[in-house]
């Protein structure tokens, strides 16, 4: 069986960024899926469980509120890996394209104050795998380090 191309990035090289992760024609729409890599894979330790957790609800709630690109927003969700995030969006797009997104969405994980929407039982299939301070100091660390400060090395998978 061929590997998906996914498996044939070299993830021993692979900066934490922003990357096309791939692009798809669905129903003569071009739908771009990125991975938003939050750690370095296999030189530092992934995410919690808690801690993605709640990235995932707070960015897919802020992602989806965007005025500018919430019509454009199709799916974001954890890496099974736990060193980051997918995001879907409709449109041929560029990693470039969705930085300042991105930064925005970061910071407002960031600095979220309050529960944490759609963490309730009714809402929620593991609505106890919460862990809001983790998320934000994660939220700040990729926002400081990566986000801040994105170069070529951050936005294009190593050769």
């Amino acid at each position: 069986m061929e590997k998906i191309p996914s498996f044939t990035i070299d993830h021993n090289r692979l900066q934490r960024g922003i990357y096309v992760s791939r692009k798809d024609a669905v129903g003569g729409e071009t739908v771009t899926t990125f991975d938003i890599r939050m750690k370095e894979p296999n030189r530092e330790p992934a995410l919690h469980p808690g801690a993605l957790h709640t990235i995932e609800h707070l960015a897919a709630t802020y992602l989806r509120n965007d005025p500018e690109w919430r019509d454009r927003i199709i799916y974001w969700g954890p890496m099974g890996c736990l060193t980051g995030n997918y995001l879907l969006m409709k449109g041929d797009l560029e990693s470039r394209d969705i930085v300042e997104l991105m930064r925005r969405t970061f910071a407002f994980i960031a600095s979220f104050e309050g529960d944490v929407p759609g963490a309730a039982p009714k809402d929620c299939g593991n609505w106890l795998l919460h862990d809001l301070p983790m998320a934000r100091w994660e939220a700040r660390k990729f926002l400081t380090e990566v986000l801040e400060n994105m170069g070529v090395e951050n936005m294009e998978y190593p050769g």
